[in-house]
């Protein structure tokens, strides 16, 4: 029996992976002392990039994701390969989804998304200094780059026509950052 926390797992298996994800069930003693199970998705880590030019416009992407459903509007994203740095995954990511190749990186931190059953660290970019190029999509990427400026950047934000959390929380990050 090993102890997360509060918590205590009693036994761990794994019932699914792939290239993506991977899910297990622990048999668990919760805090309460009531014996549980307690599912955890483990997702391969990944970048959210925002790319931004010298008069402060946002360069987005506006890409269809069949999880949700529907067109959403934020950075890019991307998953690190195994051999990749999140440094580099951001770079490739950029420059293949948006034509964007950024000659200034920052490093904003990493986050956990969804904090319940899902372990999907995010590491966050501001990307500047740019130069535009040629895109590279994969097959399942249909991706239109949205350029806004700085204030409908915040409004988008604000009204939910941005609604990707780890862009907004890259956002925030870029605020602070800047100040």
């Amino acid at each position: 029996m090993t102890e997360r926390g509060p918590w205590k797992t009693v036994s761990s298996r794994e019932i699914y992976r792939d290239k993506w994800l991977a899910l297990q069930i622990d048999d668990v003693i919760r805090p309460d002392g009531a014996p549980g199970i307690h599912s955890i998705v483990q997702l391969k880590p990944g970048i959210t990039v925002l790319a931004m030019d010298v008069e402060r416009n946002f360069y987005l992407a506006e890409e269809f994701h069949y999880g949700v459903g529907c067109w959403m509007l934020e950075g890019v994203n991307g998953g690190c390969d195994p051999n990749e740095t999140p440094a580099q995954t951001a770079q490739r990511e950029l420059r293949e989804e948006l034509g964007i190749v950024a000659g200034k990186w920052t490093e904003l931190g990493v986050i956990q998304p969804i904090t319940s059953s899902i372990v999907a660290p995010a590491h966050l970019y501001l990307a500047e200094d740019l130069t535009f190029v040629a895109t590279a999509h994969e097959g399942t990427e249909l991706i239109r780059c949205v350029k806004v400026s700085w204030d409908e950047a915040m409004r988008m934000a604000a009204d939910g026509r941005i609604g990707h959390g780890v862009t907004l929380s890259l956002l925030l990050r870029i605020i602070l950052h800047l100040r």
